[in-house]
């Protein structure tokens, strides 16, 4: 028994430790995310979202709070996970290829000035890097949430791009901060759009 408590002693502990290590290299990149997002959102833009696995809850989660809301009472914010349409998803993947299951989405609802949230662990999913393809062509720009050493992803980013590169090489651990960074987009999003909470200093 004691070795199993020492286990998820140890999991709690190396997660707080990415959090810390994650916060000493990112905020700014995350502040400066969030402030792409609040520009697109009163631009009267939409946030499309899209990853694979836990990275497709993470896509999910992000776009429920923005649908419906984070912390406080507010508006709905438009935002899509094109993770969530599973009879689309399957048909691209069965007619075409599993590659395409989100950058055919992006061609056909994204619009220039809209911005593609784009997660992936690795940065080597294919129908990720297609769908960052698919979101330049429709003249959108791209927030990628990454891990490891950015993967592929990082070769087709554009100038105009962010990348939040979470400093680790534990799938498990990279998604717990992608939460934790999505959320804190989500607290600047409603901070500066409603003016919800204090200012954290």
């Amino acid at each position: 028994m004691n070795s199993i408590i020492e286990r998820i002693r140890g999991n709690f502990t190396d997660s707080i430790q990415t959090k810390i290590n994650s916060a000493d290299a990112i905020i700014n990149i995350v502040a400066e995310a969030s402030e792409e997002i609040v520009q697109a959102l009163l631009e009267g833009h939409k946030i499309l979202s899209c990853g694979n696995g836990g990275s497709a809850c993470d896509a999910l989660h992000f776009s429920s709070e923005m649908l419906n809301r984070f912390k406080q009472e507010r508006p709905g914010l438009p935002a899509i996970a094109l993770s969530s349409d599973i009879p689309t998803l399957t048909a691209i993947a069965n007619d075409y290829h599993f590659s395409d299951v989100f950058a055919k989405q992006i061609r056909a609802i994204g619009q220039p000035g809209d911005l593609l949230l784009a997660i992936s662990t690795s940065g080597n999913s294919a129908n990720i890097v297609n769908a960052i393809k698919a979101a330049h062509d429709k003249n959108m720009g791209v927030i990628a949430l990454t891990g490891y050493d950015g993967g592929k992803i990082v070769d087709h980013l554009q100038e105009k791009d962010i990348e939040i590169r979470v400093p680790a090489y534990d799938t498990a651990r990279i998604q717990e901060t992608h939460i934790l960074i999505i959320h804190c987009i989500c607290d600047i999003v409603d901070f500066r759009l409603f003016g919800h909470g204090e200012v954290i200093t």
